[in-house]
């Protein structure tokens, strides 16, 4: 990844290069040809894409050759790069405030967004009135992206959260002994948490005789992740024809926010 001035608000700094360079592992050895493209210009298209929200098509003339960008955004996307490099900034970010690696609390959330003409599954979510999918998401305390699964949005959020916990990580899923919900996920799925992850799920509801906004206690940090999100244009509607890509994109939103919010040691 070279050294390239900063255009667009959405492009690394030098920084933010040096600290994510070692965790996409592009180091030029071994057979083929070498790569020829300036990485860290790849890097910043895909996040300029998210950012933004325009085609990939229509990426400015800074960036390289669009197809040669999304190329490398679905060789990560298979390999499954993102998730890993989301754990090791989460992982080392909670070792700097002082935190364990692995968080022993956690909050589980879901939000139902449209889909366009571009198809993939889909599904009616008759409590939002939506149809399109659910971005179900896992944070820590602090709102740092755990686990991300998407699905069609006629999926019940107990049967969604099923999913996520699933895709846990064995040390994750060790380390968690506290969960937060909302009332969606009251049921079984407590007793079911409390038999396959050994931990507490506390469903906390809303008073009965509050009108109007009221801050619940744990739900505003998975609310809050979710408006983080939302300032990324791609992630407006689900545009993306496959879950995976969807998913991808909810990691890199989630990278692009650690690094802006990570200091890098001199």
């Amino acid at each position: 990844m070279s050294s390239t001035a900063q255009v667009y608000t959405s492009d690394l700094t030098d920084s933010q290069r040096e600290r994510l360079r070692p965790l996409l592992n592009l180091a030029r050895r071994g057979p083929g040809r070498p790569i020829e493209l300036d990485m860290r210009q790849v890097v910043n298209a895909i996040f300029y894409i998210l950012r933004t929200g325009c085609q990939w098509d229509e990426l400015p003339k800074e960036y390289p050759n669009h197809n040669s960008v999304y190329y490398h955004f679905r060789k990560w996307r298979t390999n499954e790069l993102w998730p890993k490099v989301n754990d090791t900034l989460r992982q080392e970010e909670r070792e700097r405030q002082g935190r364990t690696a692995e968080p022993s609390a956690a909050i589980i959330d879901s939000q139902s967004v449209k889909t366009t003409e571009v198809g993939g599954d889909v599904g009616y979510d008759a409590g939002k009135k939506i149809k399109g999918r659910k971005r179900h998401i896992l944070v820590d305390t602090v709102g740092q992206l755990i686990e991300v699964v998407v699905h069609a949005a006629d999926i019940q959020d107990r049967d969604g959260a099923k999913l996520v916990f699933e895709q846990l990580s064995q040390t994750t899923k060790d380390a968690l002994r506290k969960l937060w919900a909302d009332g969606g996920y009251a049921g079984a799925l407590v007793a079911w948490v409390k038999d396959n992850l050994d931990a507490i799920l506390e469903i906390v509801k809303r008073d009965p005789g509050q009108t109007g906004f009221q801050l619940l206690p744990r739900r505003w940090v998975v609310e809050r992740t979710f408006a983080w999100l939302g300032r990324y244009r791609r992630l407006s509607k689900d545009y993306e024809q496959l879950i995976e890509s969807s998913e991808t994109m909810i990691y890199l939103a989630s990278i692009h926010i650690m690094l802006k919010r990570t200091p890098v040691a001199a």
